[in-house]
């Protein structure tokens, strides 16, 4: 019998061999290769300690992520080359029967969309599934976890998400109590409970042995999964058959998206966001692209600046903060104001806004300094008034965060940030009695001097380009300030 060209064995749930002749190896090394994005700036590359490049198959073991498996068949196959499987990675269509659902809440009934996903898993066990902010991911990840019956890890970003995953699943009609152990700082890791809720960062530092016990790993909001603390805890679940990674978005970027599938498996878009507002799952939604022109004199001036002080610029611009502020104040309904810098930008827009504020209107301010437990009175508090303002951080509340009666959200900072602008866009689009539609203010910043581009504007473009591709309505303005 003629030998193959390549021979693929399964190692552990983590990861595959791929034997074969050095030359052919390299190759595989090279398709697996990439320029990290945003490599130059980098220490290690600007040291020269480091090139730049991740490799996702290391030639010298022959080892690769096992969730890349279908990339490198289609590689391989492409090329002409043999292979010859060792194990058996061959998988079983599955379809889950209404009698198989865990008993739900009369008001709680799966979208076809939810009932898809959930099959999808089941016949894959390993999956990335990319579905927008408020398509019901926790649903689709209560099924999975009712219907395995396995020891599972549930890994979120915040605690917060924590909170809001065990109520989900206490909401969904099932004793909590005794079948979910909920971790978070100080909180003991261990439990015989089947399910643990966890942030990573409460047990990234456990031992090997820790992990082993999983059969099934699920990473919410799994975006953030590049991380060497996150993809750390994914390689030490050497045991969990079942891999499911939740996101609302990737960033684009090839990168990105293989690492992410090499952790879990092939990327599988649930729905999408259009397709939620058509079937008026989520509110109605609107973008209105504010572009602010600079006097010529102040572009004239900045004209040779770098982007850290066109930032610096931005931020500290009186006429640009009395623009938002006064945006801001004239909004009817809840409005979520986001900032990037606390002391340089949103505490001075918190601040001018409670001033110019009419009296009966809350204003609240929320950052990474503010605790937990602050965050959740605040967005409980924002859940019963109709015309609250949030000054918020994009870190603490572009992800996660559920406040269903937003009305208006507003850009105060640039952002290149593919995640973060469709992620922070989310926070509006939920449904609540009396909500009409929901409306995002872009605020972008014209600098250019003889046509050439500012980069805040450059990144306003890209920016508009998502909006384009989500198929989001989007009108423009263009407003003149005056220095």
């Amino acid at each position: 019998m003629e030998s193959s060209d390549v021979t693929i064995s399964k190692i552990n749930e983590v990861y595959i061999r791929v034997d074969t002749e050095h030359s052919i190896a390299q190759e595989i090394s090279d398709h697996f290769t990439f320029l990290v994005p945003g490599h130059t700036f980098i220490p290690a590359f600007r040291k020269k300690l480091w090139d730049g490049k991740i490799r996702l198959y290391n030639v010298m073991n022959r080892v690769l992520y096992h969730g890349l498996l279908p990339h490198l068949c289609k590689f391989l196959y492409l090329r002409g080359y043999s292979v010859n499987f060792e194990t058996d990675f061959n998988t079983t269509k599955i379809e889950i029967s209404p009698s198989d659902l865990p008993k739900l809440p009369e008001i709680i009934k799966p979208r076809t969309y939810q009932i898809e996903a959930v099959n999808h898993v089941l016949s894959n066990k390993r999956v990335l599934l990319l579905s927008p902010t408020a398509s019901g991911k926790s649903l689709i990840i209560y099924i999975l976890v009712r219907y395995l019956k396995l020891k599972t890890l549930i890994l979120v970003p915040t605690t917060s998400l924590v909170s809001q995953m065990y109520n989900d699943f206490r909401e969904y009609g099932w004793d909590v109590a005794n079948n979910c152990h909920t971790v978070i700082a100080g909180r003991d890791k261990g439990s015989k409970l089947p399910v643990i809720i966890s942030t990573w960062q409460s047990i990234y530092k456990m031992q090997q042995k820790y992990f082993e016990q999983y059969e099934l790993v699920i990473g919410d909001e799994a975006h953030g999964f590049k991380s060497r603390s996150l993809t750390s805890i994914m390689t030490k679940c050497i045991n969990a058959k079942y891999r499911i990674g939740t996101t609302g978005t990737l960033d684009g970027t090839q990168t990105h998206k293989l690492v992410l599938e090499g952790l879990f498996g092939k990327v599988h878009k649930v729905t999408s966001t259009k397709k939620l507002i058509d079937a008026k799952h989520l509110s109605a939604f609107q973008i209105n692209a504010i572009v602010l022109r600079h006097p010529d004199s102040i572009c004239f001036d900045l004209k040779n600046i770098n982007y850290q002080e066109e930032l610096e610029y931005l931020i500290g611009s009186e006429a640009r903060n009395k623009f938002i502020v006064n945006l801001a104040n004239s909004m009817n309904g809840n409005t979520l104001l986001l900032f990037r810098f606390v002391e340089k930008h949103g505490r001075i827009l918190y601040d001018m806004i409670k001033k110019g504020a009419r009296g009966d209107r809350k204003i609240f301010f929320v950052y990474g300094g503010t605790d937990a437990d602050t965050r959740e009175q605040i967005r409980y508090a924002v859940e019963s008034e109709r015309d609250a303002i949030i000054v918020a951080s994009y870190g603490v509340y572009s992800v996660g965060v559920n406040i269903r009666n937003l009305s208006n959200i507003i850009f105060s900072s640039p952002s290149k940030s593919r995640i973060r602008n469709l992620q922070s866009i989310g926070r509006g689009l939920r449904k609540m009695k009396g909500k009409k539609i929901a409306t995002l203010y872009d605020v972008a910043d014209d600098l250019r001097s003889k046509e050439k581009n500012n980069y805040t504007l450059q990144h306003y473009n890209e920016r508009i380009q998502i909006y384009r591709e989500e198929k989001f309505p989007v009108s423009h303005f263009h407003v003149q300030l005056k220095q």
